[in-house]
């Protein structure tokens, strides 16, 4: 009896099984890297352009936390629309995932005593 080898990725394993040649699954894995990628840039991208020229503090965090709030729910809806799924759910996890990582960050940079960057 041959000793079997356990796959550091375990999902390869059960997508061969299904009948989907290794090659295309790096290739999704690929594209699924860039798109992330591309994601992760234009999600950052977002609130620094929203904010950039505005002074007042409170009034900057609520622009970005509009600004963000748009965009998560154009995500939300990008993402439903390309995996056939229901776009108001969709958009809501989107938006309720996204608000919470804000609320989470925000929370522990006054936790730790973060004043932001002082030009």
């Amino acid at each position: 009896m041959a000793a079997q080898t356990k796959s550091k990725l375990p999902f390869l394993k059960t997508m061969v099984r299904k009948g989907r040649p290794l090659k295309r699954i790096l290739t999704t894995l690929k594209e699924h890297t860039v798109a992330s990628a591309i994601a992760f840039s234009l999600g950052g991208i977002v609130p620094i352009l929203a904010s950039a020229f505005i002074a007042n503090h409170k009034v900057r965090l609520a622009v970005i936390v509009a600004a963000v709030s748009l965009t998560l729910v154009a995500f939300g809806g990008i993402g439903a629309f390309l995996g056939r799924s229901p776009m108001v759910k969709s958009c809501a996890i989107v938006l309720i995932g996204g608000w919470m990582a804000m609320a989470i960050t925000f929370g522990l940079t006054k936790l730790i005593g973060s004043t932001g960057l002082e030009l």
